[in-house]
């Protein structure tokens, strides 16, 4: 029997997500819910549940001022959150599992399968930080983001990233003054945080701004020179897609 807390503002979504949860997941007991994180940071000096259903928006305290108070997370975290594909990019860079409200059927069935794969594994607090970041920091509005290095989080402009390049787990971050940032996620992950920028992968170990390219070299496959003056191959699989990009 796995245990469960809700935390919803919302009395109606509390209700329906622990009637789907006694539908659906008969081997979830709901310990509590609440309204307010607040009183839910009261009980969890007493309990200890496998999983924590969490709200996002919530007015007092939300979601994440939720977590950052709890000095040590050894629960698993399943966001519920009504946010838009803008900010579901930041979720899926820092890992972070997540419901898309209305929660249906199948996803709320997946989620509590990964909890009882998982329980061993407590909440990468880095990512809990980077996914903050990057959601109070402004993928919205800011042409800012927040990327994990080695030592932490750095906060870099986006206008400034002339392009990323593939380094085993890691990738690196070429910017325009020069400078060098290396980050603990792959090329593929740091792509899809970028997903609603000019940014295209012209190769299996390069990523882009489109926006600093200043010629394409033919050839097979052929090259871009970039501002920079770096030249980087194009991959044939990927010709057609920046063609595309930037007629």
């Amino acid at each position: 029997m796995l245990t469960a807390i809700l935390i919803d503002d919302e009395k109606g979504c509390l209700d329906t997500l622990e009637i789907e949860l006694q539908t659906y997941c008969a081997d979830v007991k709901v310990l509590a819910k609440f309204q307010s994180a607040e009183k839910a940071l009261e009980i969890l000096e007493t309990i200890r549940p496998d999983m924590i259903f969490l709200d996002i928006s919530m007015p007092q305290m939300n979601g994440f001022d939720f977590l950052l108070k709890i000095p040590k997370i050894n629960f698993e975290v399943i966001f519920c959150t009504a946010y838009d594909a803008y900010a579901l990019t930041a979720f899926e860079f820092c890992a972070i599992d997540y419901l898309l409200k209305p929660i249906s059927k199948e996803k709320l069935i997946r989620a509590v399968e990964k909890v009882r794969q998982k329980q061993s594994k407590q909440v990468d607090l880095q990512n809990l930080e980077l996914l903050l970041a990057n959601m109070r920091g402004g993928i919205h509005h800011k042409p800012n983001v927040a990327v994990p290095t080695p030592e932490g989080l750095e906060f870099i402009s986006i206008n400034d990233i002339i392009y990323a390049e593939a380094d085993g787990n890691y990738s690196r971050i070429m910017m325009g003054n020069k400078e060098k940032v290396l980050i603990s996620r792959t090329l593929k992950d740091l792509e899809t945080l970028l997903s609603n920028h000019p940014f295209v992968r012209i190769h299996q170990s390069y990523l882009v701004n489109l926006t600093h390219i200043k010629k394409y070299i033919k050839g097979e496959g052929g090259y871009v020179v970039m501002n920079n003056g770096v030249s980087l191959q194009v991959s044939r699989a990927n010709r057609m897609k920046l063609m595309d990009l930037v007629r």
